[in-house]
């Protein structure tokens, strides 16, 4: 199936583009695609998830949604779905 992946601010520049579509497994979770990207790019390498899960630094959303506030890095994901990963924002 394929979703849509949307980058932002510093891991936009690690993938080298704002988005991408790709084509994942029936069962395919959060966790599994961002570990698949950890794996691909350098620059994400360490940065999406610490032990399994998702640092809680990040926003990961799922068609708009916070996936902290589904089953984090196990939430299921569906054909077109779109996940957006945001680094952390600091401020000031």
């Amino acid at each position: 199936m394929d979703i849509d992946l949307r980058f932002f601010a510093t891991f936009r520049e690690a993938v080298g583009e704002k988005e991408q579509t790709r084509t994942v497994g029936d069962e395919a979770t959060v966790g599994d695609v961002l570990t698949t990207l950890e794996g691909e790019y350098d620059g994400l390498e360490g940065q999406l998830l610490k032990a399994g899960q998702i640092r809680p630094q990040l926003s990961v959303l799922k068609n708009g949604r916070n996936v902290v506030h589904m089953a984090g890095a196990e939430t299921a994901l569906d054909a077109g779905d779109v996940v957006s990963v945001f680094p952390p924002v600091a401020g000031g």
